[in-house]
């Protein structure tokens, strides 16, 4: 069994990555490979000798086991799903409306470097007070009302993913791992601020900074007859205006809700859409049957990527059987072993591994090995674990929240983001640790 769901998940994984060769939808592959995972951790425990040997009581143990740390992991998956819909279903509801021209009709810049820092840039600093999900989510909608060729949205999609990660690492509300050492008492957040900025900062501009030499001319942008008239209605400016300022201020009231009442982000996003929805139907009221239907939430629910969200489901589901069946505890103490407490190529490793399964388990191994006691509050092994678990999944992208994300909203081939994002990912990461290394052992 130990071998089995290890071959299931990386044959998923490759079915995953091959998804244009294939012609087969990646949310399959997930949605398969999640299921098989949990299947083949049931059975492959019903197939061990010892089982045999058990009563009746403490099988019924063991299935009761499985099954609470199968419906805890589903309970955690949905937090994500819900948070993820309802962002989706706000961004789509302000684009319908044209609401972000707001923003794009001030980017007058056709060049393609310095649009990419612009994107960057914003993503970076969005991320850290949203978080890198919502950020992604905003800005690959943002892409594809600026860019028109696929090879372009599809670079400043890869530089999102780099730009987000990045910026939410350094934030104690920006990336979900930066979120569980902030709440487990491991991080307090001026020191994580203090400590995990400039390696975050070097991050992103390094990679920037490479690519500005290799990228040259203009990009073309999208056409604008569709863009100005949806089904013949054109939104005055102060509709696109209000539409843009409730959708904003819904997404930002998000982690102001989370630090009041402590509930999870997605209670505050779907509070935000119901607001969001009441207010709209009430602005479209006098308009038109069509355009009442066209344009209300309920439209738009219709329009969000479902296969994005089913393909998180799948990856999400698998990731959690290989955490129930020890795999990844197992594997945060074979690194411990290997490196001996020596915090730089362990958090490194952590980080890099990231790139491939979930942070979050990762995260939560090493905060359950690693007892304050031997890492007290605010020491460089959990400011170090922040940046590395925050930006090292942006290597893949399937690694990250925000990969995925933009993974499904912009349909980036895994495949081509391994060719032309994961080297600047690899070459910001390193410089970024070189960076935490050199404030905090030699300035």
């Amino acid at each position: 069994m130990d071998l089995l769901i290890v071959v299931v998940f990386i044959i998923g994984y490759t079915f995953i990555a091959l998804e244009h060769p294939l012609k087969i939808d990646k949310s399959a592959s997930a949605l398969l490979t999640g299921v098989l995972c949990w299947l083949v951790l049931l059975f492959g425990i019903q197939q061990m000798p010892v089982y045999e040997h058990l009563s009746q009581e403490q099988r019924t143990d063991i299935i009761k086991f499985l099954d609470h740390s199968l419906f805890e992991h589903v309970g955690e998956i949905a937090e994500i799903l819900f948070f993820l819909i309802g962002a989706m279903t706000i961004v789509e509801l302000v684009d319908r409306h044209e609401g972000f021209r707001v923003i794009t009709d001030r980017i007058r810049s056709l060049s393609r470097a310095r649009l990419l820092w612009i994107i960057s840039i914003i993503g970076f600093i969005a991320s850290s007070i949203l978080d890198n999900l919502t950020t992604t989510i905003v800005l690959c909608a943002l892409i594809r009302r600026l860019l028109k060729n696929q090879e372009d949205m599809w670079l400043a999609g890869g530089f999102v993913v780099l730009a987000a990660n990045a910026g939410g690492a350094w934030s104690p509300i920006g990336d979900i791992t930066t979120i569980m050492l902030w709440i487990g008492g491991q991080i307090t957040t001026l020191h994580v601020i203090q400590a995990v900025l400039a390696p975050s900062v070097v991050c992103l501009v390094v990679p920037l900074i490479l690519a500005s030499y290799t990228l040259k001319g203009q990009v073309e942008p999208p056409d604008t007859t569709e863009e100005e008239h949806h089904n013949g209605y054109a939104w005055s400016v102060h509709e696109q205006n209000l539409i843009f300022a409730m959708g904003t201020l819904g997404l930002l009231f998000v982690p102001v809700f989370k630090a009041i009442t402590h509930y999870p982000p997605f209670m505050g996003v779907l509070l935000s859409l119901g607001f969001i929805w009441y207010i709209t139907e009430y602005i479209h009221r006098d308009k038109p049957e069509e355009i009442r239907t066209e344009f209300s939430v309920a439209a738009v629910l219709r329009r969000i990527d479902t296969p994005s969200v089913l393909f998180f489901l799948g990856i999400l589901l698998a990731v959690g059987a290989l955490s129930t069946s020890g795999h990844l505890l197992l594997l945060a103490n074979s690194l411990d072993r290997v490196f001996e407490g020596d915090i730089y190529p362990l958090n490194t490793l952590i980080g890099t591994l990231s790139a491939v399964v979930d942070n979050v388990p990762l995260v939560a191994a090493a905060m359950g090995m690693y007892p304050l006691d031997k890492y007290p509050t605010d020491h460089d092994f959990w400011s170090l674990l922040a940046y590395c678990a925050g930006t090292g999944g942006s290597m893949l992208v399937i690694g990250s929240a925000a990969g995925v994300a933009a993974m499904g909203l912009l349909r980036i081939n895994f495949i081509w983001y391994l060719k032309r994002i994961s080297l600047y990912a690899l070459i910001g990461y390193l410089a970024g640790i070189g960076t935490f290394y050199l404030q905090h052992h030699l300035l």
